[in-house]
């Protein structure tokens, strides 16, 4: 059994499988199909969602399924106290796989831990969201025909955007030029920098200066600032509104370069966007649907496809991760895995890096 928890952690040839079955989909995401007759998804989202919890429930609708779940946790026994593990063990029982949302970094893992179905990450806190990332990739391929070398351009709250962290590692095998356009405060995380331009060799750069960096962009990505990932709503206001990407911003970008957004937008990108030729914000939100077709497909085992993931290796370790957000705060029965990361010299900070465990479930770095 295969779990769909974190897309980087699949090899290339992997990739490019299950963007052929989400290729093979397109034309079957307007209609009806039996494939999946009589299987159950169960969505299990402790997060609000418009989206990503509508497409999950009208691809397996598509395909011929049924599904199950809740969307507001008061509505389920998380309220009176039930444990994540617990509430998988139950819904394990009613359902063939499960989507799952939570703001706990970390939350996906954890439930498959415990599930004796594929468990989906449909997002976890500000950690990842794959089924969004590999939606973006499936709209980039069938966009501009390639993903291949392209110079990706990631604006707004990468700090706790999951959208725009998730497809930059996820795009690594592709050997993307990364530009990262960000408020001061909302860089990408440390250990995402260190994956992709160490350990993956990805060349990039970072910039305050939009304008400038949108003149080399295939791909503009664009991301809301995180209002409910923020401690207080004084860090909100400080940096709310800091890039907005308007009809004349975009009038600068290369003439077959496209602007993505996951969705909901804010003040980010104006209006005026949505009616230009490089606005591909809403067809991606259509893709959803054959991408999370594919994913459903292939893990319940309705598509033959062989899928390599390469994880680094995991172990206990008597500590605790330092991530207030990590799922191991509210779920401390889970065991405490880490992985270990390999010395180095660390370009962002300096020095050599030796002694570090990386959170098997939040990715957050201790020690070093």
């Amino acid at each position: 059994m295969q779990h769909f928890i974190d897309l980087s952690t699949l090899d290339r040839p992997s990739k490019e499988k299950l963007l052929e079955v989400a290729a093979e989909m397109i034309p079957l995401a307007g209609r009806r199909t039996d494939i999946a007759a009589g299987k159950i998804l169960a969505t299990l989202f402790y997060e609000p969602s418009t989206r990503t919890r509508l497409s999950f429930e009208s691809a397996m609708l598509r395909l011929g399924g049924r599904w199950l779940g809740f969307a507001d946790v008061k509505a389920a026994s998380v309220a009176k106290g039930e444990s994540l593990a617990d509430t998988i063990r139950t819904v394990d029982k009613y359902a063939d796989i499960i989507a799952i949302r939570h703001p706990a970094e970390g939350a996906a893992l954890a439930a498959s831990l415990y599930s004796d179905v594929p468990i989906i990450n449909a997002g976890d806190g500000g950690h990842l969201h794959p089924s969004q990332t590999f939606l973006d990739m499936l709209t980039i391929r069938q966009e501009l025909g390639r993903l291949n070398a392209l110079t990706v351009v990631l604006v707004g709250d990468l700090r706790y955007g999951r959208t725009a962290s998730s497809l930059a590692l996820a795009m690594a095998d592709f050997r993307p030029h990364v530009i990262t356009v960000t408020p001061e405060g909302l860089e990408i995380p440390r250990h995402i920098y260190r994956s992709l331009r160490v350990d993956m060799g990805i060349h990039g750069s970072e910039t305050r200066d939009v304008r400038e960096a949108v003149r080399a962009a295939d791909v503009l990505y664009v991301t809301r600032v995180q209002r409910e990932r923020f401690f207080s709503d004084e860090e909100y206001q400080a940096v709310k509104g800091s890039y907005v990407v308007d009809e004349k911003l975009v009038e600068t970008m290369p003439p077959r370069s496209i602007v993505l957004h996951p969705l909901p937008r804010v003040d980010e990108i104006t209006v005026g966007v949505d009616g230009t030729e490089k606005a591909r914000y809403f067809k991606q939100m259509f893709y959803g649907i054959p991408a999370r077709m594919a994913l459903i497909a292939v893990l319940l085992g309705l598509k033959e496809v062989e899928l390599t993931c390469v994880e680094p290796a995991r172990e206990e370790v008597d500590t605790e991760c330092r991530n207030p957000r990590c799922v191991t705060k509210t779920e401390p029965y889970l065991p405490r895995y880490f992985s270990r990361v390999a010395g180095r010299t660390d370009p962002l900070f300096g020095g050599e890096v030796a002694g570090v465990f990386r959170c098997a479930y939040c990715d957050y770095e201790v020690g070093g």
